[in-house]
């Protein structure tokens, strides 16, 4: 028996690796799946990575109340109530000191990273089982940070207040709302990343992080899925309002 046996969960950012991954081992573990996104194509390639009748996919934009509303309400009417949410949409913005940091670009960081999260519990909570689980993905910068990131890190921090808030409103139904925070991982927006912050040390991003790193390399977003996993699983039952670090020590 999986551990998510019938357990009917939500994944925004789906089309991305580590809601790709994520959503595998949901489904390996017995779980239907709603991938949302707003990209088509990476949608429609993370869902034909996915067992047929376990999962499907919606595009929407997180950041719209609309949206959010319309895949809630295709995910219950679909399966039925929903017993994991897992919020992990999220844009990086640019890297530019805050006296040049563009509001246009700080507004939309803020509003996919932590106005889309807030959004997924507003409507989602009402349609969820008790005693479900609640995940959103902040980052090793929602508990530190570097000059030129003010926008990813005040969304990543903001997500944090919200996730503790939350579980404090959701422990009555015995609903668990943690943070998973990842570090570097090795993906495609990492890389993106990366290629604005080489430009900014003069020096290879990825090689300088590596060695900042304790364990010494990025993740794999397979492993941070696991952690993902233990949050959205019973093995969890008894952590709400917490920050499950997935950054090799980055933090430390």
């Amino acid at each position: 028996m999986g551990m998510l046996d019938g357990r009917i969960c939500i994944v925004t950012g789906g089309a991305g690796s580590l809601g790709r991954a994520s959503a595998a081992r949901f489904a390996a573990e017995g779980a239907k799946v709603m991938l949302v996104d707003r990209e088509r194509a990476g949608l429609d390639t993370a869902l034909k990575s996915l067992p047929e009748g376990q999962a499907t996919a919606m595009l929407a934009d997180v950041t719209s109340a609309k949206d959010t509303q319309a895949y809630v309400d295709a995910t219950v009417a679909r399966w039925g109530p929903i017993d994991v949410l897992f919020s992990n949409a999220g844009i990086s913005g640019v890297i530019r000191p805050v006296t040049d940091y563009p509001e246009d670009v700080f507004d939309a960081v803020v509003a996919v990273n932590l106005k889309g999260s807030f959004l997924a519990c507003k409507h989602a909570l009402p349609r969820m089982r008790d005693g479900g689980s609640i995940i959103m993905t902040s980052s090793v910068v929602g508990v530190t940070s570097d000059p030129g990131i003010a926008a990813y890190a005040a969304s990543k921090h903001g997500l944090i207040g919200l996730m503790r808030t939350v579980a404090k409103e959701a422990a009555s139904r015995r609903i668990r709302v943690n943070v998973v925070a990842p570090g570097p991982i090795d993906n495609d927006f990492q890389r993106n990343v990366e290629s604005g912050l080489s430009q900014a040390l003069g020096t290879d991003a990825g090689t300088f992080l590596d060695s900042v790193i304790p364990l010494g390399r990025h993740a794999r977003a397979e492993e941070v899925a696991e952690t993902v996993l233990f949050l959205a699983s019973d093995r969890s039952a008894f952590t709400t309002g917490s920050i499950l670090m997935a950054d090799g020590g980055m933090h430390v």
